[in-house]
Order: C-alpha cells, then structure tokens, then sequence
C-alpha cells in the first residue's frame, strides 16, 4: 500500500501533471495567487495543564506494579480509573474523555472481559517505549463510530501512566516495533490519515511523528464491488 506525506499531496495538485517525457503544458490555467491568512489577529489561548491529553499522566486509585510487568495488570480497571479521573477533572465538558465515556463503562460487569456489552476492547501487550517491557494498548468504543484509544505504561516506580489519549475514528490500530500507527477516514474516500506515533524519553509520552495520507485498497478503476468498503465510511 503506497503511503503518500500530507504534505506531498497539496504540492502534486499545484504541480500539474507530468509523464515520462516530463511536463506538459495545460495552458493557461489561470492567476496563482498567494495563500491568504485568515483572521490573523485571533490566536487560541495557551491550554490548561488539564487540557493536554497528550501529556502523561499517572493514574489515580490503581496499585503499583511491584513486578513492572502489565502482564498481571487489569486493563478493565485500569481505564476504569483512568476516565473517571479524567471525567472529574474536565467537568464533563469533554477536553478529556467524552462524556459519555463513564456511562458506557457501566455496561461492563465483574467478569474478567467485562461481560459481552462491555465497551472496552481486549488489551493488546506491545514493547512500545524500547525498554524490555509492555505496554497496555486498549480502546473504549463510545458509540458505533467515536473510540477512546488509550495506552498505558508502568514507570520505574511500579505506578502506571497513561501516555498516549486519542479519541477519533479509528478505522485501524497498528504496531511495528516502537510505533503506533492509527488510521483515520478523511473526507476523501480514496485516503484514509495515519498518525504514526513514537515514544518519546524527553517528555515521556508516544508523541505524534508522521502525519500521512494512505490509499484505501481496491478504489481504483480495477476495484471489485465492495472492495474498500471501510476505507469509504
């Protein structure tokens, strides 16, 4: 699958089309203005400590993970702490966690997966920070589309940290050594955003790294009926 740059795809528009016997000239194709900056006198105010969802955060309530290890972790309790301490925080004003997220959490029982109408995807356990041990890597689905992607780690000191919160749709979760990569749907049916994310020691948090357009397979001219159904939601 051909991943293209974001970037790249706005400078192969403005180019104009070229073969292998190089430019061709489409004629006048009109005055190329300059990009034009629009209500350049507003600027966002700077956030509040609890409106980054991208920085890490140790989870309130939970135990420490005297072994280090996620393996004996209860990821169900894990994002059950983690939203609720979220949804406290923002007031339910959803710069943390939708809210709806808390509601949701209650359809899960004590069973150890939550019972069949828990929202909480099973955790997946990836090396993503390249220290030896695991990550807890799980989603809490909100509705039929919206998702609350959370990843957790355990620090040196035995306290779990969530160090990456993403809520979007998420079309598709992929790991690859150190990388996270979650693909979106954009408003073309022919892409579909991915955001490769990679640790980060500094701030201690999987940072975003990549922002790139990916085709959707089987939306070209030779595609079967029903191929690249999901890429088309």
């Amino acid at each position: 699958m051909r991943r293209v740059p974001a970037v790249m795809v706005l400078a192969v528009l403005l180019a104009g089309c070229a073969d292998v016997e190089g430019l061709q000239n489409d004629g006048d194709l009109g005055t190329v203005h300059a990009p034009k900056s629009l209500w350049k006198d507003h600027r966002p105010d700077p956030p509040a400590p609890d409106q980054k969802p991208g920085t890490a955060a140790v989870v309130p309530g939970l135990s420490k993970v005297t072994d280090l290890s996620m393996r004996g972790v209860d990821a169900l309790s894990v994002v059950r702490a983690d939203v609720t301490s979220a949804a406290e925080q923002d007031g339910g004003t959803g710069r943390l966690v939708d809210p709806r997220a808390v509601r949701r959490l209650a359809l899960c029982t004590q069973a150890v997966d939550g019972g069949p109408d828990c929202p909480v995807r099973p955790a997946v356990l990836h090396d993503l920070t390249g220290n030896g041990r695991e990550e807890l890597i799980t989603a809490l689905d909100i509705d039929g589309r919206v998702s609350e992607l959370r990843v957790y780690t355990v620090q040196d000191d035995g306290n779990i940290a969530r160090i990456l919160s993403r809520r979007g749709v998420l079309e598709g979760v992929e790991v690859a050594a150190e990388h996270l990569a979650v693909r979106e749907p954009t408003t073309n049916p022919a892409y579909v955003a991915v955001s490769d994310y990679v640790w980060d020691p500094k701030a201690g948090i999987m940072n975003l790294s990549q922002l790139t357009l990916d085709d959707c397979p089987g939306l070209g001219p030779h595609a079967a009926s029903g191929d690249g159904a999901r890429c088309a939601r």
